[in-house]
């Protein structure tokens, strides 16, 4: 299988602080080429000789902000406790409800747009509601949670300008830790 060529943007990159526009429907051939060949390269990072063959780092999800196109729409490639793929491509997204219940990545989150080290903890909701549309503009809603609500945030901030950075506290990383869960 052959890695699709991206250019993923990284961090300093002043268009991942822009807010991204809705998509008009049908979604154009481009877009569903871009989504299918970002889902395969996510799957390929999450394959450890793969993603040591090319020198990758695992990734679950990724915006189209993130390869340098201002539209909202996200994929995620969640692998399953049998190694297949759950694949979802996520366009116009709005939570519309989220749990009050607050967790956190214990190790960390990470962003294939920022190639460093950060200490600190990110603050999301447990479960969220999504209403979101397919590629011919049909209205879906998906209702996740733990990792995958981690990672539905964590793509929706992206569309709204926000990298997970943004929201760790300077001054007390870890802040209110003790408030949440850690997943």
């Amino acid at each position: 299988m052959k890695l699709p060529k991206l250019k993923i943007l990284d961090e300093k990159n002043k268009l991942l602080h822009k807010v991204s526009k809705d998509v008009t429907f049908p979604v154009s051939k481009e877009d569903r080429i871009l989504a299918l060949d970002t889902i395969k390269y996510l799957e390929m990072s999450q394959d450890e000789s793969i993603a040591e063959k090319y020198n990758l780092r695992a990734g679950m999800g990724m915006a189209f902000v993130q390869l340098g196109h201002l539209k909202r729409i996200f994929v995620i490639a969640s692998e399953r406790e049998d190694g297949t793929f759950e694949e979802y491509v996520i366009i116009n997204p709005k939570i519309i409800s989220r749990s009050e219940e607050l967790i956190y990545v214990g190790e960390g989150e990470g962003c294939l747009s920022v190639n460093r080290p950060v200490e600190g903890i990110v603050p999301r909701h447990a479960r969220v509601t999504v209403e979101y549309y397919d590629y011919e503009g049909n209205k879906k809603t998906i209702r996740v949670r733990e990792d995958l609500a981690v990672a539905f945030q964590h793509e929706i901030d992206h569309l709204d300008g926000i990298l997970f950075v943004d929201k760790i506290d300077p001054k007390n990383p870890y802040k209110n830790k003790d408030k949440m869960r850690e997943i």
